[in-house]
């Protein structure tokens, strides 16, 4: 992709599955204008079978992801109103709790550990169920199938799918049960925002609470196993950012940089109408890919995109999160579990080291997420 970057930087591609051809753009600034231009439909998706790198489309077509200005605004509208600092900062002393609970157990199973198994998959799928109140007894089944929704091979199709009418059949009677009895967590305050006389309807309610369980935990779950990954194979930046604690938040940021989360690209968007970038034209009707993961290192824009350097002078934000329309909205509950977990991790093992060659870490394969299967440490 990087080479492509170079040489094609707005090519046609083909994807495993779905039918024709489609475009691919990688550099930052096209990729800035794809994202943000009303030219360029999510919605326009429907009922397509769109090119793509999963087997089954992972988003529903009632989903925030697939929608377009203006019901796209209403929708972020209400869910910013409901899922803004006051339920983050609320869970501030739960998050470092829960990330001393789990540094507590790495500790006892001394003299190693498994950040993946122990910090990484716990904490990103407690963390989004308190905040949606969902029982206890439920979140390993909703991790399971959240799971199973991201295989991007071909025999993962029928479970993929499956895995996708199970969760949101769990959400939409979820959703029913909080509208009729709401309390205090945040599907509550979904099904019972309102701005003007707008509402979510229930559809829309559970979409919202799948998108945010699926999306609030995976995503998290893999940067924080891919951040103390690179972090312990980076002697020089770990040994900088232990000496200088107070980089952390400049830290996290250029890892989320840096480090590519995907493997591939997400959902794409159609052409409106003709549109002609950088002397190519991409005709009405295309289906459009973007990579944020090259737009993370266009040469154009960072300067020894290769590299990573926590004190890099007012860097272009970078596009981990996304951009434009469809900017992630957990992003600050994501920057708190990562800030929590990756800081205290490293005052509470200042010696933490991996416990088996890097070539002997296994990788997922099989998802469309690119994280460590586990990561084995001893300090």
């Amino acid at each position: 992709m990087t080479r492509m970057q170079k040489e094609q930087p707005i090519a046609r591609v083909v994807m495993p599955y779905g039918s024709g051809t489609c475009w691919l753009v990688t550099r930052y600034a096209d990729v800035q204008l794809v994202t943000s231009d009303r030219r360029f439909s999510r919605a326009a998706l429907a009922g397509k079978d769109f090119p793509r790198i999963t087997p089954a489309p992972i988003a529903q077509s009632e989903a925030i992801n697939l929608m377009d200005p203006p019901v796209l605004a209403r929708i972020r509208r209400l869910v910013t109103h409901a899922f803004g600092p006051r339920q983050i900062d609320r869970l501030r002393p739960w998050v470092q709790a829960t990330v001393d609970d789990c540094l507590a157990e790495m500790a006892a199973s001394a003299p190693q550990a498994d950040v993946v198994s122990q910090l990484s998959e716990r904490l990103p799928l407690a963390t989004i169920c308190e905040l949606l109140g969902i029982p206890l007894p439920d979140r390993p089944q909703l991790r399971t199938w959240a799971t199973a929704m991201m295989d991007m091979t071909p025999h993962g199709r029928a479970a993929a799918t499956q895995a996708k009418q199970q969760l949101r059949a769990y959400f939409d009677a979820l959703a029913v049960a909080r509208r009729a009895s709401p309390g205090e967590d945040l599907l509550s305050e979904l099904a019972v925002a309102q701005i003007g006389t707008e509402t979510l309807t229930e559809a829309e309610l559970a979409v919202m609470a799948m998108l945010l369980t699926v999306t609030g935990h995976d995503t998290t779950t893999y940067d924080i196993s891919n951040i103390v990954f690179t972090l312990l194979t980076h002697p020089a930046q770990l040994g900088q950012l232990r000496a200088r604690p107070q980089l952390l938040d400049q830290a996290i940021e250029e890892l989320l940089r840096y480090i590519p989360f995907r493997q591939g690209v997400g959902i794409p968007r159609v052409a409106l109408e003709n549109v002609t970038i950088d002397g190519v034209t991409i005709e009405a009707g295309d289906t459009v890919h973007v990579s944020y993961l090259t737009a993370n290192r266009d040469d154009l824009v960072y300067d020894r995109p290769d590299e990573i350097d926590f004190e890099r002078p007012s860097p272009p934000a970078h596009m981990a999160f996304g951009y434009g329309m469809h900017h992630c909205l957990g992003s600050h509950l994501a920057r708190l579990m990562l800030r929590t977990s990756i800081g205290t991790l490293l005052t509470r093992f200042p010696a933490l080291h991996l416990s088996l060659p890097v070539e002997e870490v296994r990788w997922n394969t099989q998802s469309i997420w690119r994280y460590p299967l586990a990561l084995p440490v001893q300090w």
